[in-house]
Protein backbone atom coordinates (compact mmCIF):
# COMPACT_ATOMS: atom_id res chain seq x y z
CA UNK A 1 0.00 0.00 0.00
CA UNK A 2 3.11 2.42 1.02
CA UNK A 3 4.46 1.91 -2.53
CA UNK A 4 0.72 3.20 -4.41
CA UNK A 5 1.15 6.34 -2.01
CA UNK A 6 4.32 7.09 -3.52
CA UNK A 7 3.43 6.29 -6.65
CA UNK A 8 0.27 8.94 -6.37
CA UNK A 9 1.80 11.31 -4.78
CA UNK A 10 4.32 11.45 -7.24
CA UNK A 11 2.45 11.42 -10.20
CA UNK A 12 -0.43 14.26 -8.88
CA UNK A 13 3.26 16.28 -8.04
CA UNK A 14 4.69 16.01 -11.75
CA UNK A 15 1.47 17.23 -13.09
CA UNK A 16 2.91 20.90 -11.61
CA UNK A 17 6.13 20.53 -12.77
CA UNK A 18 5.43 18.58 -16.42
CA UNK A 19 1.80 19.91 -17.10
CA UNK A 20 0.04 17.32 -19.50
CA UNK A 21 -3.87 18.09 -19.14
CA UNK A 22 -4.25 16.28 -15.66
CA UNK A 23 -3.22 12.92 -17.16
CA UNK A 24 -0.73 12.44 -14.64
CA UNK A 25 -2.84 14.31 -12.00
CA UNK A 26 -5.37 11.33 -12.83
CA UNK A 27 -2.89 8.57 -13.12
CA UNK A 28 -1.94 9.34 -9.27
CA UNK A 29 -5.51 9.99 -8.36
CA UNK A 30 -5.61 6.33 -9.69
CA UNK A 31 -2.81 5.33 -7.68
CA UNK A 32 -4.05 6.74 -4.44
CA UNK A 33 -7.70 4.74 -5.21
CA UNK A 34 -5.26 1.57 -5.58
CA UNK A 35 -4.04 2.59 -1.84
CA UNK A 36 -7.21 2.77 -0.44
CA UNK A 37 -8.36 -0.33 -2.02
CA UNK A 38 -5.56 -2.22 -0.07
CA UNK A 39 -6.65 -0.61 3.02
CA UNK A 40 -10.33 -3.42 2.21
CA UNK A 41 -9.18 -5.43 0.78
CA UNK A 42 -5.85 -7.59 0.02
CA UNK A 43 -5.12 -7.97 -3.42
CA UNK A 44 -2.30 -9.55 -5.59
CA UNK A 45 0.97 -7.19 -6.91
CA UNK A 46 -0.46 -8.22 -10.50
CA UNK A 47 -4.43 -7.63 -9.91
CA UNK A 48 -3.49 -4.06 -7.97
CA UNK A 49 -1.73 -3.18 -11.61
CA UNK A 50 -4.67 -4.04 -13.48
CA UNK A 51 -7.02 -2.15 -11.30
CA UNK A 52 -4.52 0.83 -11.36
CA UNK A 53 -4.29 0.77 -15.79
CA UNK A 54 -8.28 0.76 -15.75
CA UNK A 55 -8.91 3.10 -13.23
CA UNK A 56 -6.09 5.64 -14.86
CA UNK A 57 -8.04 4.78 -18.12
CA UNK A 58 -11.29 5.55 -17.28
CA UNK A 59 -10.21 8.71 -15.05
CA UNK A 60 -8.17 10.33 -18.14
CA UNK A 61 -11.27 9.55 -20.40
CA UNK A 62 -13.49 10.75 -17.55
CA UNK A 63 -11.50 13.99 -17.56
CA UNK A 64 -11.47 14.73 -20.83
CA UNK A 65 -15.27 14.73 -20.69
CA UNK A 66 -15.00 17.67 -18.54
CA UNK A 67 -11.59 19.34 -19.37
CA UNK A 68 -12.21 20.12 -23.53
CA UNK A 69 -14.88 22.08 -24.83
CA UNK A 70 -17.66 20.63 -26.46
CA UNK A 71 -17.80 22.40 -29.64
CA UNK A 72 -15.22 24.12 -30.96
CA UNK A 73 -15.75 27.03 -33.41
CA UNK A 74 -14.42 27.20 -36.27
CA UNK A 75 -13.87 30.29 -38.66
CA UNK A 76 -14.63 30.09 -41.81
CA UNK A 77 -12.44 31.85 -44.71
CA UNK A 78 -13.65 35.55 -45.74
CA UNK A 79 -14.46 34.04 -49.08
CA UNK A 80 -18.13 32.68 -48.62
CA UNK A 81 -18.73 31.67 -52.64
CA UNK A 82 -18.79 27.73 -52.89
CA UNK A 83 -19.90 25.64 -56.04
CA UNK A 84 -22.25 22.73 -55.79
CA UNK A 85 -20.78 18.98 -57.01
CA UNK A 86 -23.76 17.43 -56.97
CA UNK A 87 -27.40 18.68 -56.82
CA UNK A 88 -28.87 19.33 -53.53
CA UNK A 89 -32.29 18.33 -53.22
CA UNK A 90 -34.61 20.16 -50.57
CA UNK A 91 -33.75 19.23 -46.87
CA UNK A 92 -31.20 16.71 -48.11
CA UNK A 93 -27.43 16.68 -48.43
CA UNK A 94 -25.04 17.10 -51.39
CA UNK A 95 -21.95 18.34 -51.88
CA UNK A 96 -19.75 21.49 -52.75
CA UNK A 97 -16.65 22.48 -54.02
CA UNK A 98 -15.28 24.79 -50.72
CA UNK A 99 -11.77 26.15 -50.32
CA UNK A 100 -10.89 23.41 -52.90
CA UNK A 101 -12.17 20.48 -51.00
CA UNK A 102 -15.27 18.74 -51.32
CA UNK A 103 -18.05 19.42 -48.37
CA UNK A 104 -20.77 17.87 -47.57
CA UNK A 105 -23.45 20.64 -47.54
CA UNK A 106 -27.31 21.45 -47.36
CA UNK A 107 -29.03 24.73 -47.99
CA UNK A 108 -29.88 26.60 -45.19
CA UNK A 109 -33.54 26.67 -46.53
CA UNK A 110 -35.04 23.12 -46.58
CA UNK A 111 -37.94 24.20 -49.10
CA UNK A 112 -34.81 25.32 -51.66
CA UNK A 113 -33.32 22.35 -53.82
CA UNK A 114 -30.20 23.29 -55.78
CA UNK A 115 -28.64 22.27 -59.07
CA UNK A 116 -25.51 20.93 -59.62
CA UNK A 117 -22.15 23.32 -60.97
CA UNK A 118 -24.04 26.22 -59.17
CA UNK A 119 -22.92 29.22 -57.53
CA UNK A 120 -23.90 29.54 -53.39
CA UNK A 121 -22.83 31.25 -50.74
CA UNK A 122 -21.80 29.56 -47.47
CA UNK A 123 -23.91 30.92 -44.64
CA UNK A 124 -22.79 28.30 -41.93
CA UNK A 125 -21.03 25.34 -40.39
CA UNK A 126 -22.08 22.77 -38.32
CA UNK A 127 -19.31 19.98 -37.95
CA UNK A 128 -18.19 18.89 -40.93
CA UNK A 129 -21.65 20.31 -43.24
CA UNK A 130 -21.75 23.73 -45.14
CA UNK A 131 -25.28 25.01 -44.94
CA UNK A 132 -25.35 27.13 -48.50
CA UNK A 133 -27.84 29.03 -49.89
CA UNK A 134 -28.26 29.84 -53.89
CA UNK A 135 -26.62 33.04 -55.21
CA UNK A 136 -29.68 33.93 -57.30
CA UNK A 137 -31.79 34.17 -53.98
CA UNK A 138 -29.32 36.31 -52.06
CA UNK A 139 -28.94 38.67 -54.79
Amino acid sequence: MLIWLVIGGGLCSLEFFFPTAFVEFMMGVSALGVAAVLLVFPIPPNIQIALWLVLSTTAVIASRRFLTPRTSKRTLSDDSEAETLTAIAAGKTGRVLYEGNSWRARCADETVAIQPNETVYVVRQEGTTLYVMPRHLLT
